[in-house]
């Protein structure tokens, strides 16, 4: 693998760039971690009232709502579907968009860091040709899935809900960009 001097090892805002060469499992957490670091870059800087505000009515989708939902996710796709926790949500509700009075922002990225970090740790050691099953009772429940599957969708996952937390961002503060 090779290095260039003139793509940064991080962004300015401290998100670590995704390798450009590298095998697919590198390429994949890469994204993956890339996309985790940019919902957080969402949520910076504001308070627990300012990352409750919805920005396009009727949807009352929150900042604090995609972390917790994200939250739920990486528990799904990463724990459930490999084993490594039964049936239960992370926060009592199976989305996790709804808000509680008690729960704010830190405690739901405190949540969200331990999911992933479980996550991770379900994955570890495993190849990307493994396979797990989808949770839940869906028309996909129980569907045989691999782990490269499942990267590859978590990553459009985090790309999906961090394109509404711009939207979400830019009507709190108006603060833009990747």
């Amino acid at each position: 693998m090779t290095t260039d001097d003139r793509i940064p090892v991080a962004l300015p805002d401290g998100r670590a760039v995704p390798p450009r060469l590298g095998d697919e499992r590198a390429m994949l957490e890469g994204w993956l971690d890339f996309h985790r670091g940019t919902l957080e870059v969402k949520c910076a800087g504001l308070n627990d009232t300012q990352v409750r505000v919805a920005a396009a009515e009727p949807s009352a989708l929150t900042l604090l709502g995609l972390v917790q939902h994200m939250a739920e996710v990486e528990r799904n796709w990463f724990q459930r579907a490999f084993g490594a926790v039964g049936d239960g949500t992370v926060f009592g509700d199976e989305t996790g968009f709804a808000l509680t009075d008690e729960r704010g922002l830190d405690e739901a990225l405190g949540v969200w860091r331990r999911e992933i970090a479980r996550g991770r740790d379900v994955c570890a050691g495993r190849s990307l040709d493994d396979v797990g099953r989808i949770p839940g009772d869906g028309p996909f429940g129980g569907a045989e899935v691999s782990l490269r599957w499942v990267y590859l969708h978590m990553i459009e996952e985090y790309a999906r809900h961090n394109g509404h937390a711009d939207i979400l961002r830019e009507h709190i503060d108006g603060v833009t960009g990747s």
